[in-house]
């Protein structure tokens, strides 16, 4: 009997120590995943602080007092306002302590000083306000990165162009405003047609880097979306009507959409208010302005948009770019796409390989606005 109750015993322990390694283990995952409380994070930082004032008391010339800003810090980064509230409370009776312990300040160095406690005060003021903001957008600082890293990541794979059969070649760069990573220029692009057709929709969304980034993001999953599922002259007035559905107080945006045909070089180009393409001859080695009729997208409803057509020779190039390429305060737009295509010819002995980024480099690498550049070229 009694050997019975001691194994019950030992089976109802061995449960609960598992049961607790499995809480804790769920804890951990789920805290630095965003998604449970942070008392695992609020105890460990709660144990700091008496560990830091002992410290203090025992050695202060190695252990300042001001040393407490430290869990401070880390807490406006890890906790929730109210675990942070009672983290400051911890911290302030450690200085309190600290300050009866050591004795008055004007006695002898290290000791807690009215600057101390401004000092760990304005760390504890800013930590609350970031953790009063992390609060209200809902996204914990350990998903933050990763959440806007992903974005970017998403919206570089929805701009990369699909390969091209043998005899055409194509590149494109992109170039945010600042130095920033996420851009009010975006592609879209998708062979239709069981691949004989190349379609490529170039957009630049009002604003520019960060403030544009979040709207480019959302009609580049629209357009990806739309690009393919409806006829070619059916796409922009598609796109202007779910523009004009947001109902955004800067919602307009130029757009251009080609679409190629990879067995003739057959092409047709439909405009939303965007520059003019420019197509560069091997026969003649001009380069000709090549532009669609449309009014600017989500401006109004029932917009109609009439398309240039052309045809792409051997040797040919087409260039697609957005304004922040060719204009800037001082200087017009016609004078931007004279030094562009100037800076292109270079390129028509050397071969275009590399040739985007180059010229983005060249003629545009200190303006401070969002750029695109994108070239088809149709090999001789």
């Amino acid at each position: 009997m009694a050997g019975a109750r001691v194994e019950s015993l030992m089976a109802r322990m061995r449960m609960l120590s598992h049961r607790g390694r499995t809480a804790l283990r769920k804890s951990a995952v789920d805290y630095f995943r965003g998604d449970a409380s942070d008392w695992l994070a609020f105890a460990g930082l709660l144990l700091t602080v008496p560990a830091i004032a002992c410290g203090t008391l025992m050695l202060p010339v190695w252990f300042s007092p001001s040393a407490l800003v430290l869990p401070i810090v880390a807490g406006g980064l890890l906790l929730r306002p109210a675990s942070l509230l009672a983290l400051y409370a911890a911290a302030a009776a450690a200085l309190i302590v600290e300050a009866l312990a050591l004795g008055p300040y004007t006695q002898g160095p290290a000791r807690v000083t009215p600057g101390t406690v401004l000092v760990v005060a304005a760390c504890g003021f800013f930590g609350l306000l970031i953790a009063q903001f992390r609060s209200r957008v809902g996204v914990p600082w350990r998903r933050g990165g990763t959440m806007l890293f992903d974005l970017r990541e998403r919206i570089r794979v929805q701009s990369k162009l699909p390969a091209l059969p043998r005899g055409w070649h194509r590149e494109m760069a992109l170039r945010p405003a600042g130095g920033q990573s996420f851009s009010g220029d975006f592609v879209v692009a998708a062979r239709t047609n069981g691949g004989r057709t190349l379609e490529i929709v170039l957009t630049d969304v009002s604003g520019k880097g960060m403030e544009a980034g979040s709207r480019a993001l959302l009609l580049s999953g629209a357009f990806g979306g739309l690009l393919g599922a409806l006829p070619a002259h059916g796409f922009l007035p598609a796109a202007n009507g779910y523009l004009l559905r947001q109902d955004w107080d800067e919602g307009f945006a130029t757009s251009i959409h080609l679409v190629l045909d990879l067995e003739t070089g057959d092409y047709e180009l439909l405009s939303a208010g965007h520059l003019p393409a420019l197509q560069l001859s091997a026969g003649t080695g001009r380069w000709q302005e090549k532009t669609g009729e449309g009014p600017l997208l989500g401006v109004y409803d029932g917009a109609e948009f009439t398309p240039a057509r052309g045809n792409l020779r051997p040797g040919d190039v087409l260039m697609l770019f957005t304004d922040g390429l060719v204009e800037t305060a001082d200087r017009e737009i016609s004078e931007g796409i004279d030094r562009l295509t100037g800076e292109a010819d270079r390129y028509v002995a050397a071969g275009w390989e590399g040739a985007a980024w180059h010229l983005i480099e060249k003629v545009a690498k200190d303006v401070n606005d969002d750029r695109a550049l994108l070239l088809i070229r149709r090999s001789a």
